[in-house]
């Protein structure tokens, strides 16, 4: 990957602890942001003004700066109802997805730029269905995050950085809306208009705190990331499922899931607004054979709920009838959860007792999120089990096939190895140390 700065590597490979993050200077007088320094541009949505908006683009210079917005809550699926970017020299474009195949000319125009984006994992999905994908990324929230900033979303990160305060009264809006009302694309273009300027703000940050090399690693293996393949059963993502104990009513819970999820697509609406998790877990819970016991369920509402009342009763009606009933829990690789390891495995325990704690004072001495130092699930799987013959080499080797990056290894691994090799006894072994068990009260 390109380096973002051409010093970026330079200086230790430890970050200068106890670097703040931010000037207290820099936020003591902030600029209300109101209206874009070039005004609201029109929303594109012919093919001449797309084509017009890549000529723009393809004659700018550096960074993209790039946002989507969605219409979660509103319509099916996470697609992208208006895309904008801006670059220095084409100044802002705010483009309508809805009436183009894809956006392939957009990407073409600026294949090879690196984009701003905030969060990126949050648009890139959506930019990809469009036929978007970055050549290069910067992610001023994971780049926030890094910084050890306390807050991260972005208008909190421009007003610590830049000084600037920027309205987020919109971000949750229906962006299917057509048109899209004056005060929406105002906020869209605002979204975007000091990205550029945030970017060279959080690499001076990142570079005195010698952290920049770990922000581009993380920034490059979020653009290779694949994206996850389908889940087998969606459904069991369910909220409120836990409270279903029973394999037919778990059946009734896939049944009415399923028969949602095809309503919804077929009227390109949000699940949810047809009838809520809760409703489709209380169906299930009671098993009703009528429509009226169905109405009188406890818990099931929604705008559908009476309309729709027939199809969800006989979704019901089918689970009733199944043989084949899903499993209560499907068959998983993963550790289970730490608070019985001490009964399972209490070596595991404490190597994992031993080495969290240990990861998470580093992780504070760089003023970051233990989650950033590393995944958690990745410690867990290794302290589970680890390798045959625990050493540096061998824990980085199992780290690195788990998707951690050369800068975690780099922090983490003596922290990990020196936890494994002398773990601390647990408290439960203390307590019975010497008969064998706990002692008992008298």
């Amino acid at each position: 990957m390109t380096s973002l700065t051409s010093d970026s590597s330079a200086g230790s490979s430890r970050p200068n602890i106890g670097t703040p993050p931010a000037a207290p200077e820099q936020a003591v007088e902030t600029v209300e942001l109101t209206m874009p320094s070039e005004g609201v541009p029109a929303v594109i949505a012919t093919a001449n003004g797309l084509e017009r908006a890549a000529a723009a683009l393809a004659a700018g210079h550096g960074p993209v700066a790039v946002d989507a917005e969605r219409a979660s809550g509103f319509r099916y699926g996470q697609r992208a109802f208006l895309v904008q970017l801006r670059r220095e020299g084409s100044g802002t474009w705010l483009i309508d997805p809805e009436p183009f195949d894809d956006l392939v000319i957009i990407n073409d125009a600026i294949r090879g730029a690196e984009w701003i984006l905030h969060a990126a994992t949050q648009d890139l999905p959506c930019l990809s269905a469009l036929g978007m994908w970055p050549d290069r990324l910067f992610d001023t929230e994971l780049a926030a995050r890094l910084a050890g900033l306390p807050r991260v979303g972005l208008a909190a990160v421009i007003e610590t950085l830049l000084g600037y305060t920027l309205a987020k009264e919109h971000s949750a809006a229906d962006w299917s809306t057509r048109p899209l009302p004056e005060p929406w694309l105002r906020y869209a273009a605002l979204d975007v208009e000091v990205l550029i300027e945030l970017r060279a703000a959080m690499v001076e940050l990142l570079t005195k705190q010698d952290k920049l090399r770990f922000a581009e690693e993380e920034f490059e293996a979020l653009r290779k990331t694949e994206p996850a393949p389908p889940r087998p059963d969606p459904w069991r993502r369910t909220s409120g499922l836990h409270q279903i104990r029973d394999r037919r009513q778990l059946a009734a819970v896939r049944e009415l899931w399923q028969e949602r999820e095809q309503l919804a697509a077929k009227r390109d609406v949000a699940p949810g607004r047809l009838i809520p998790d809760s409703a489709i877990v209380a169906a299930a819970r009671a098993m009703p054979a009528t429509v009226p016991q169905l109405l009188a369920v406890n818990g099931f509402h929604g705008r559908a709920a009476q309309r729709e009342a027939p199809r969800w009763l006989r979704c019901i009606s089918a689970a009733r009838q199944l043989k084949d009933l899903p499993e209560l829990q499907l068959p998983t690789n993963a550790p289970p959860p730490p608070r019985v390891w001490a009964d399972k495995d209490p070596a595991a325990a404490a190597r994992l007792q031993t080495a969290r704690p240990r990861l998470a004072a580093l992780a504070e001495d760089l003023t970051m999120p233990l989650e950033n130092l590393l995944t958690p699930d990745f410690l867990r799987r290794l302290a589970w089990r680890p390798p045959a013959a625990i050493s540096e080499e061998t824990i980085a080797a199992a780290l690195r096939e788990l998707g951690a990056r050369p800068w975690q290894l780099e922090l983490a691994v003596p922290v990990i190895t020196e936890a494994f090799l002398n773990p601390e006894p647990l408290p439960d072994a203390k307590a019975g140390k010497g008969n064998g068990r706990k002692d008992q009260p008298a």
